[in-house]
């Protein structure tokens, strides 16, 4: 009973595990219905319905074996399956489930049926809106399957009942309110009837409810790690504050299985695993509880991995692997796992260079080199990082190589330093750097590295670098192409933009000494002032170093406003391969080709080891270059790709190729998918020539295991079926196809071992998987199996990822997403899952197809787009560019239907033995294999008919049938089919007009100047331009009638031109002539409504049942028996709505919507319809403004009562009880409109307030300016120890004469004194 109970503890708490947050999909509903409601076992209907989605398919399972499912002609939320009276047979365990778009649903409850004369046994569970903590709600929850049944809920030590309900439904809902100690125990649920009170069910399974977080949460540790080995020893400890309680340890992924209860020693306890297993893995928990079962809360969860590998890291380097010399660069270590430490490696260098402990590892975090030198570069990869011993294999997914040089760059600042690099394609004995400025500055180096520094600035300048070879060591190569070298702002090289700068900076400079010379002047001319004179000081001061101020900030904003940064991103990596004249002695003259998939490349670039520039060339019009290597030397050999380079950034390198000597060929490099048993594997060797023989060998035997002729620059080796005996370590090596053969250097081995797999995993695309470029693509991998993690991979290249999610249910399944799609992305993609250390087979490959790159081809079908069942039909695909691979696609299909590669220019697509499902419209691309699947825009749609009789044409007239004499008419024969010919026939004409081969779905057949002779009925049909048997049938009768030749007519509608849909409408064509026919026209269509012959002069056309489709103009024309076709002028259009109500009228001012001073404004409201009443409605008034019966209404604005919102509506006279729909709004404003007008008002009130402190400014420098001149001083007659400060002009400070102390010195009357103490 124990491990039930704690089942059912978390599922009440598995909210708390975050399980709430989900998405859970809905559960089918399943419940019984019987005609017999007291015996209800002798005649059963099992019901099932959808909770959320209706759905044409229903399966009933019974015993998880056998299988009933229903298919409804139309789709449904429920259906229902008769089982009858149940008898031995019948009984059992039964669940339903419903079609979703991608699958079945998820089953729902488990119904058991026993034997006749029991009700069903009910079902019995928790469902809590929080985790079941004292003083939570928590729901009970009992299904019965049958309705009308009495529900009641038993307590296990109560002798009554603690509740009982009758619900409408099949389900009853227990609520325990404000969850409490004593509402735990064991419960039990059971039913009856209501009307047979001793008819019970069996009771359901026992439910035992814990009131868990009675006390704190322990704590849930792992010795000596949580990531270990198979076989090794693992110790879970558990710790509480309490002593004396029961611990329990659980595993997330198995809860009914792995639960495991031990007493505490003391507050802790201890679960040993003496020897892990792969199955251990998972995410465990713990939690405590005493003797009367009230538990702790539960511990944090701890993820714990067993496995022999850990999930492979892989490195990226930003912002490029190729980086200019100081500059820092950012090494992100990803891996699957979180909280693990991660260490940063580098090829020969003996332990890690950096370690991110686990705390640090959140993913985001990056190992930084700074200001990297010569030094950093080398071949960088990380791994994992733990601080106990384990067994565990490491293993990284790639590795990054560095590559530090000087190269783009030509601009170097100041005290930095730029290397140059001088190379060529054989031995050379030393090399010269000479710089152009100062003869005496030659350098020499043995391997052609320059370190060229700029101190002091004087490291600018134009180089050339030159080389002597030992035969003829007095002899100097030519100069190279000179470079460059321009420091940050070098004369002669500034841009518009600099010079600018320069001069704006010069100007604030210029300003700031003159702002800094006008403060000492007057300082010095008014250095003995005291009161006055210092206020005027310190103004003119302070507004001196105002505008000091803003010149320093305009300087600092014009610095920065000029400086742009560049970020660098990868490109899709090119393709490197090697060509030869030589077939036979390919080393003689070899030249090494790079390709780019983006057709933005300008240029690219060869390197050697990794670190070496070779050369650089711009890219061609097929974006791809060439580097001459001519005949191979022993400096020739190292390991080579390439990268191309666009405007702001750099691809990644390409796939090494690698050179080992001087007569042999450059060695391939051999690749495999996951073996896996019994399954069929291939084994791909690249051998970067064309011409090549292909040998694959296995480690132990002495013959290739296989051999390939020249097939192209790759060979695909093929293991039919992988056994035990196909493992081992291969090579792959190429070779010259005449004899004696000269051998390339083994490949790297390859080592193929069977492991354990899942079965591969369900591999699509949301959408089509071709794409246009700029598309969103979706891949969407999935599998049954729960909590996977999943890898994406391009050309068997891994480069997403998705971690698993350990809270949802059920199967597994990641979505990875291209935003926009380039031409870069397309490729073959695939996924694989695994779970910690085993792994899933790859999936079934998806070609992602980018098209819109190349020209569309042209699709073609022979013997023609009609066939008959049974028959073949070949499609053919023209494209423009040889050795492309063709796609062939059908509309409604998600994916292309057939491939094929070809050696010309088009391909031919068999449909065998067509039927009525390959009817469609056919499409077809071409794309290029090697580089990203670059395709060529879809061709034309072509319609596949598969039928014994041609689909039927229809003809048409334009503008219309009916059309007067001396008109120009169309008539178009158009039809589903292409590439036909059409014949039009006119009745009683022997010959017929032939329109041939026709590459539309339609034939135009224009009559000009349209005559008696043009009268007549036509029709037309398909003219194939092919034998066929298939039937050919005429299109419908077309009558071509003449107007303008008789009376015309007139027209009246009854009830009314409007009338509400449903209703009955008839239109009276009356005429002037007896022994006529009538014809109904309506604006729009091109051919007649309704023609009829009546015995007198009218014809009344009865329309039933209207509809709002039939609103429009409609007339009439009539033409004798004797004369047919020859018709009268059109009669007077007539109008009909039908409408509940009448359509809105439209509302107008005149002159203008703005009210002038004394003028009036008048609305005009005008309707479609005759005889009608216009009311006229202002915003914010209950009642109509006005009425009308012309729709003119007079708006004067006294008080400003005119201005508002205006609409109109009106009524038939006829009908006075029904109003259309009030018109569009008009809105009355005054003179510059309301907003306008507090605008103005708002402008004057502030243009007064400037005026007047502008005069009142002018008034005070006035009078100031008045007294300055008169400004004089004067001593005060004081014991000598007061002072009178005065006021005296700064230009009479040294006038000879003037004394500033004397009394006598100053007119009287004139100078101002100011007594101040001191």
């Amino acid at each position: 009973m124990m491990p039930r109970t704690f089942n059912l503890l978390l599922g009440c708490i598995w909210l708390s595990l975050g399980v709430a947050s989900m998405a859970v999909e809905p559960q089918p509903e399943l419940w019984i219905e019987s005609n017999h409601p007291h015996a209800p076992w002798s005649n059963l209907t099992l019901l099932c319905r959808s909770p959320s989605r209706v759905s044409s398919k229903f399966l009933l399972m019974k015993d998880n074996t056998q299988m009933t499912w229903t298919r409804s002609s139309y789709k449904t939320f429920q259906v229902s399956f008769f089982i009858g009276a149940l008898s031995e047979s019948t009984t059992g365990v039964y669940r339903c489930c419903y079609w979703k778009e991608k699958g079945w649903s998820k089953p729902s409850k488990v119904l058991e049926l026993q034997s006749p004369g029991q009700l069903p046994k009910p079902i019995f569970w928790i469902e809590a809106k929080a985790p079941p903590l004292p003083g939570c709600n928590v729901n009970i929850l009992c299904d019965g399957w049958i309705q009308d049944l009495v529900f009641v809920l038993l307590k296990e030590g109560n002798t009554e009942p603690v509740d009982y309900q009758v619900p409408t439904g099949t389900m009853a809902i227990f609520s325990i309110d404000n969850l409490a100690p004593e509402n735990e125990g064991v419960y039990l649920c059971r039913t009856h009837f209501q009307m047979l009170p001793t008819l019970w069910s069996e009771p359901s399974n026992p439910l035992k409810l814990v009131v868990a977080g009675l006390y704190p949460k322990p704590t849930l540790t792992a010795h000596p790690g949580p990531i270990l080995a198979p076989g090794e020893s693992l110790s879970f400890r558990c710790q509480g504050p309490i002593y004396g309680m029961t611990f329990v340890l659980m595993r997330l992924e198995g809860l009914k299985k792995s639960s495991y209860y031990k007493k505490a020693v003391k507050n802790e306890a201890y679960f040993d695993f003496k020897s892990l297993k792969t199955q251990d893995t998972g995410h465990y928990l713990c939690l405590y509880y005493d003797a009367s079962y009230r538990g702790s809360l539960l511990s944090d969860i701890l993820k714990v991995w067993v496995t022999e590998t850990f999930p492979k890291t892989w490195l990226l380097v930003q912002p490029s692997p190729v980086i200019q010399m100081g500059q820092n660069v950012s090494l992100r270590c990803q891996g699957l796992m979180d909280g693990v430490g991660l260490a940063l490696y580098k090829k020969e260098e003996e332990g890690p260079l950096q370690i991110l402990d686990g705390t640090s590892n959140d993913g985001n975090k990056s190992f930084l080199l700074t200001n990297v030198t010569d030094k950093d570069a080398g071949i960088y990869s990380c791994l994992y990082f733990l601080n106990w011993k384990t067994s565990i294999k490491m293993e990284t997914y790639n590795t990054v190589e560095l590559m530090v040089v000087a190269w783009p760059s030509s601009v170097f600042n100041i005290g930095k330093t730029i290397t140059f690099q001088c190379r060529v394609f054989h031995p050379v004995l030393e090399f010269s750097l000479e710089w152009e400025e100062k003869a005496t500055f030659p350098k020499f180096s043995i391997n052609g590295d320059f370190i060229i520094t700029n101190i002091e600035g004087q490291g600018t300048g134009t180089y050339s670098c030159i080389f002597r070879i030992e035969a003829h060591t007095d002899i100097c190569s030519d100069h190279s192409k000179p470079p460059k070298l321009a420091g940050p702002r070098v004369t002669g090289f500034l841009t518009w933009n600099s010079f600018m700068n320069e001069v704006f900076r010069m100007s604030l400079f210029v300003q700031l000494i003159s702002l800094l010379l006008l403060v000492l002047w007057i300082r010095w001319r008014c250095r003995r002032l005291r009161l006055r004179e210092a206020w005027l000081l310190g103004t003119a001061q302070g507004v001196a170093m105002l505008f000091i101020i803003m010149a320093l900030l305009c300087c600092g904003l014009c610095t920065g406003a000029l400086a742009e940064e560049i970020v660098i991103m990868p490109t899709p990596k090119p393709e490197l391969w090697a060509e030869t004249n030589f077939p036979l002695a390919p080393w003689t003259n070899l030249t090494l080709w790079c390709r780019s998939p983006s057709g933005s490349t300008k240029e690219f670039v060869l390197l050697k080891d990794g670190t070496g520039w070779i050369a650089t060339r711009p890219a061609s019009e097929q974006v791809r270059a060439a580097f001459p290597l001519g005949a191979l030397t022993h400096s020739h050999t190292g390991s080579y790709h390439c990268h191309s380079w666009e405007e702001m950034a750099v691809s990644e390198p390409s796939e090494a190729l690698e050179l080992v000597g001087t007569d042999i060929l450059p060695k391939p490099v051999i690749s495999a998918s996951l073996p896996v048993r019994g399954q069929e594997l291939q084994i791909r060797c690249k051998g970067w020539l064309e011409g090549l023989g292909f040998a694959l060998f296995k480690k132990g035997e002495q013959e290739p295991v296989q051999q390939l002729g020249a097939i192209g620059r790759e060979a695909f080796f093929t293991i039919q079926r992988m056994e035990d005996k196909d493992q081992g370590n291969y090579s792959c090596r190429t070779h010259t196809q005449m004899q004696p053969f000269k051998w390339s250097e083994p490949s790297e081995p390859l080592e193929l071992v069977i492991k354990e797999t899942y079965p591969k995993p369900f591999f699509k695309t949301w959408a089509s998987p071709v794409v246009a470029p700029g598309a969103r693509v979706t891949f969407n991998c999935s599998t049954s199996h729960e909590h996977m993690s999943f890898i994406l991979y391009k050309d068997d290249t891994e480069i997403a990822s998705s971690d698993p999610a350990w809270g949802k249910p059920g199967s597994s399944a990641a979505h990875f997403l291209i935003i926009s799609v380039g031409i870069g992305d397309g490729g073959n993609y695939s996924c694989r899952y695994y779970d910690f250390s085993i792994w899933s087979e790859p999936s079934d490959p998806v070609e992602l197809i980018v098209t819109e790159f190349y020209p569309k081809p042209t699709l073609l079908a022979q013997p023609g787009p009609v066939v008959l069942p049974g028959k073949n039909v070949t499609l053919r695909c023209q494209g423009i560019f040889q050795a492309m691979r063709f796609a062939l696609l059908q509309e409604g299909t998600h994916a292309p239907i057939q491939f094929q590669s070809a050696s010309g220019t088009s391909v031919d697509f068999l449909l065998h033995t067509v039927g009525a499902e390959d009817s469609g419209n056919y499409s077809c691309i071409y794309y290029e294999t090697t580089m990203s699947n670059r395709g060529s825009y879809p061709s034309t749609p072509l319609m596949i008919w598969v039928t014994d009789t041609f689909p039927r044409p229809w003809l048409s007239a334009e503008p219309s049938s009916v059309v007067t004499m001396g008109q120009n008419v169309t008539l178009w024969c158009q039809g589903p089919v292409h590439g036909v010919g059409y014949i039009l026939h006119k009745e009683g004409k022997a010959t017929s007009m032939q329109l041939w081969g026709s590459t539309s779905n339609e034939g135009a057949f224009p009559i000009t100047n349209i005559s008696g002779a043009s009268i007549g009925r036509y029709s037309c049909c398909y003219h194939p331009d092919w034998i066929s048997s298939i039937k050919i049938q005429p299109s419908n009768t077309l009558e071509l009638m003449v107007t303008g030749l008789l009376p015309k007519p007139s027209l009246l509608v009854q009830p009314g031109p409007m009338v509400a849909p449903g209703e009955n409408v008839t239109l009276q064509c009356q005429g002037e002539l007896p022994d006529s026919t009538f014809v109904l026209l309506k604006e729009g269509n091109q051919q007649p409504l309704q023609q009829q012959r009546p015995s007198g002069y009218r014809a009344d056309f009865w329309m039933p049942v209207v509809r709002d489709q039939d609103s429009g103009v409609y007339s009439c024309v009539y033409y004798l028996d004797s004369a047919p076709l020859v018709a009268s002028n059109h009669s007077n259009s007539l109008e009909i709505w039908v409408s509940d109500k009448p359509p809105k009228p439209s509302l107008s001012a005149w002159p203008s919507t703005v009210f002038k001073l004394g003028k009036d404004i008048t609305l005009q409201c005008r309707g479609p319809l005759p005889g009608v009443e216009f009311v006229l409605e202002h915003d914010g008034e209950e009642a109509p403004q006005q009425f009308s019966e012309d729709g003119d209404f007079v708006i004067n604005n006294l008080e400003g009562k005119g201005i508002g919102n205006y609409s109109c509506s009106y009524r038939l006279q006829d009908y006075p009880n029904i109003w259309s729909e009030p018109s569009d709004a008009v809105e009355l404003v005054g003179a510059a409109g309301p907003v306008a007008q507090e605008c103005t008002v708002g402008n004057i009130v502030r243009s007064t307030l400037i005026v007047v402190v502008v005069v009142a400014l002018g008034i005070v420098l006035a009078v100031e300016w008045k007294k300055w001149p008169r400004l004089r001083t004067r001593g005060s007659e004081t014991d000598g120890r007061d002072q009178t400060v005065v006021l005296e002009e700064c230009n009479q400070e040294g006038e000879a004469g003037t004394t500033t102390n004397s009394p006598s010195s100053a007119s009287p009357g004139i100078s101002v004194e100011v007594t101040v103490p001191i």
